[in-house]
């Protein structure tokens, strides 16, 4: 039987790479899209030469890690290093089958017959497809030949074998599903928003910005549907068997001993429908009739593969609970559940859960997030620094307690045993309400949840800049 040839994968490798011949740098194609507003930090990662680590970009399947990555290509061309030095391989390709990334790099090498690879970016996209990939990745990194960058479709194994194998030589980025400041951007429609100073907005048209915040939640998470008026009008056809089923069912769940895979389904789906309610291990064993050590295997690899976010609770001091009993669940994305389960309207019962997990979905980069519950009261978002309590928040999506504020007692509770009265940290949303009340000595901020979105979906991509360059440090 005949053998892949040296010169066939050679051509390969060059098809790849058209800006080696091209003028001008990467496609057309992928030059006329908006970047993500992640690019600043990843190119200043990968750039990044005083510390000896390979980037592993990883997120959720179709949130935009190829384009991302064509963009950093872009430019560093733009930045003035030589094409040639920048090789671009995709993995799945199946003409790389039985070539190790050793392999690949002597192909690039022996096309240009370099010297040596000083000032070469080597990025490998679809990593996963390569067995031991993440051994290979770490040899190359150890050898010091150039800067090294990988990707991924399959997040809970680049995850697992990047934390088992990458210790201190690989840097894991994490790409969001779009930010509702991002769809935003991307629909064009950034003239609902006056920009006054710093992170400080005033929306014009507070209606038609709530509309598009209900579109976000419906299908804003994807890049694609935002362009795309098909995926639109069936954005459940697209999430389901783009991204929810190949991650339920082909992204290597068995890496984590996961065997049935209708029972990970169920429990998703239950997961889903409920996103941003309390749950507890027992009932969640006993509602779907799975034991707790599963439910805790199931719930790390959904977590791994960035479908959910676990948040944990503390009690009414601010502090962690010895054995985390309850915690909550969230969707990465909020359109998932819409997929799953149909869009919703401003006036839809479910919209509550979904402002909340909307609103949580451009934190889960921040570490320190909790909620607080205790006999008789309950704060959704607590912000900790250093075991203190910072900022306390309470998501709706209602205009009630900006009229009748005296109604949120658990927040005023809360707002005055951490001393909070008169800091300005303590917020409730609205939907579309604004303005600041002081009932028993504190002080609330009530701004429309759309807005409270959008400011901190801005300011969490530089917070990642901040985040993901400290972890160089």
């Amino acid at each position: 039987m005949k053998k892949i040839t040296t010169d066939e994968i050679a051509r390969r490798i060059r098809y790849e790479n058209p800006w080696w011949d091209a003028q001008g740098g990467i496609d057309e194609y992928f030059r006329k899209m908006t970047s993500r507003a992640y690019l600043d930090s990843f190119y200043s990662l990968v750039t990044q030469k005083d510390v000896n680590r390979a980037v592993v970009l990883m997120g959720p399947r179709r949130v935009g890690k190829t384009v991302l990555i064509y963009h950093f290509i872009q430019r560093l061309i733009d930045s003035g290093v030589d094409p040639r030095r920048i090789c671009y391989v995709s993995i799945e390709a199946p003409v790389y089958t039985d070539c190790s990334l050793e392999d690949i790099v002597g192909y690039y090498r022996g096309i240009f017959n370099f010297d040596n690879l000083k000032d070469c970016y080597i990025i490998f996209d679809e990593v996963q497809y390569l067995k031991d990939w993440e051994i290979h990745l770490k040899r190359l990194v150890d050898d010091r030949i150039a800067r090294f960058v990988a990707s991924g479709s399959a997040a809970a194994a680049l995850r697992r074998k990047s934390m088992e194998s990458g210790a201190g030589r690989f840097t894991d980025v994490y790409l969001p599903p779009l930010t509702f400041h991002e769809f935003i951007r991307l629909r064009g429609k950034d003239v609902l928003v006056d920009i006054e100073s710093g992170y400080n907005y005033k929306v014009n048209d507070l209606a038609a910005f709530n509309d598009e915040f209900i579109n976000y939640i419906n299908f804003g998470g994807y890049p694609e549907a935002i362009f795309s008026e098909d995926i639109q009008s069936d954005p459940g056809r697209y999430i389901r068997s783009d991204v929810i089923d190949k991650v339920l069912s082909r992204d290597l769940p068995s890496i984590y001993g996961i065997a049935d895979i209708i029972e990970l389904n169920r429990l998703f789906t239950s997961i889903a429908y409920n996103t941003g309610n309390e749950v507890s291990l027992d009932a969640l064993s006993q509602s779907a009739g799975i034991a707790k050590n599963t439910i805790k295997k199931y719930l790390a690899y959904l977590e791994a593969a960035f479908l959910v976010k676990i948040i944990h609770r503390v009690d009414q001091s601010g502090k962690r609970f010895l054995k985390a009993n309850f915690f909550k669940v969230y969707l990465t994305n909020p359109s998932i559940r819409c997929a799953l389960f149909g869009p919703v309207s401003a006036d839809h019962e479910a919209m509550g859960s979904m402002v909340e997990t909307a609103i949580m979905s451009q934190l889960f980069n921040y570490s320190d997030i909790y909620y607080a519950r205790w006999d008789g009261g309950e704060v959704d978002m607590v912000f900790l620094e250093n075991s203190h309590v910072t900022a306390c928040h309470e998501i709706k999506w209602s205009n009630r307690y900006f009229d009748q504020p005296g109604e949120l007692q658990s927040l005023i509770k809360f707002a005055k045993r951490h001393d909070l009265n008169d800091t300005g940290v303590v917020f409730s949303t609205t939907i579309d309400k604004e303005g600041e009340r002081i009932i028993d000595g504190v002080r609330i901020r009530f701004d429309p949840a759309s807005q409270i979105c959008y400011w901190w979906g801005d300011s969490a991509a530089d917070y990642h800049i901040d985040l993901n360059m400290q972890s160089l440090s």
